[in-house]
């Protein structure tokens, strides 16, 4: 499988523009990202202390995938690095692929700019890597994600009833997903 972007290429839009993330990303800023309560608190992240060991090790690793891609959501205006969305793994027999994200950078919340990069991932996804659909998953607690996920033109497709524990407490697992010939 060949890389459908090339390492210094940007995916450009209004407010943010998608690079992919590089070890040269793997700062301290990014370790309290993923340390920030509210930031991690519908990341798998959150169960283990992360370290910026963890962190160069997850990147070198998304790096060297053929199979997934890890932007960095970049404001367009300062070019500062606010957050990151993967695209990936691919699954190429049946051109699908998954999609999260989160915003690291509280300053950046309630912008747009994570429907932005779920747009921009989302035409990569099928305009670069041919995909069919691409999709996404979140506690049905998370709000953020479902209107995000909306926004993008993503539709809801299922609930799996308790299959993900938030806290002391069971929740349902909602999926969007989105395909290539009706998405816009």
């Amino acid at each position: 499988m060949t890389r459908g972007i090339l390492p210094a290429e940007w995916l450009e839009g209004e407010r943010v523009a998608l690079r992919l993330v590089t070890l040269d990303d793997c700062t301290e800023r990014y370790v309290g990202w993923l340390a920030d309560a509210e930031v991690n608190r519908y990341l798998e992240t959150r169960y283990a202390e992360q370290t910026l060991e963890m962190i160069r090790g997850f990147v070198a690793s998304m790096i060297d995938s053929p199979h997934s891609y890890l932007f960095a959501i970049v404001e367009s205006a300062s070019r500062e690095h606010v957050g990151n969305i993967k695209i990936g793994p691919v699954v190429a027999r049946h051109q699908y692929a998954d999609v999260s994200y989160f915003i690291g950078e509280r300053s950046a919340w309630g912008k747009g700019y994570g429907t932005e990069a779920v747009r921009l991932v989302t035409r990569f996804g099928f305009e670069r890597l041919g995909l069919h659909r691409c999709q996404a998953g979140f506690y049905e607690s998370n709000v953020g994600s479902q209107r995000v996920l909306e926004k993008a033109g993503y539709t809801r497709e299922a609930r799996l009833v308790e299959q993900l524990r938030i806290d002391d407490r069971w929740e349902d697992h909602v999926w969007y997903g989105a395909l290539r010939d009706t998405w816009s």
